[in-house]
């Protein structure tokens, strides 16, 4: 069987290309989907700024690419230390 590749064109909404800070990230799941919620925390407040909805089949492969990414990119540049908690204001 011949392998066959197709290209599939992506439009990038012109007002996601400065992308969205997020400093945290909380997941939620249900048995058919993940949910990523993507903050920005700066006490003594945060805001969601993205969320991502997706399958359990999807999270997996996306999980196996960011090690992918990660590990390339620490033979590049050296370890990464893992950054702190955003503290809260009492």
């Amino acid at each position: 069987m011949k392998d066959e590749t197709k290209e599939i064109r992506v439009h990038f909404p012109e007002t996601l290309h400065g992308g969205n800070y997020a400093n945290n990230m909380t997941i939620t799941h249900t048995r058919e989907e993940f949910i990523l919620d993507f903050l920005m925390i700066a006490p003594p407040a945060g805001a969601v700024t993205s969320r991502v909805i997706t399958s359990p089949g999807h999270l997996k492969r996306m999980i196996e690419a960011l090690l992918e990414n990660l590990k390339t990119y620490e033979n590049a540049h050296g370890p990464i230390q893992p950054a702190q908690e955003p503290r809260t204001m009492h």
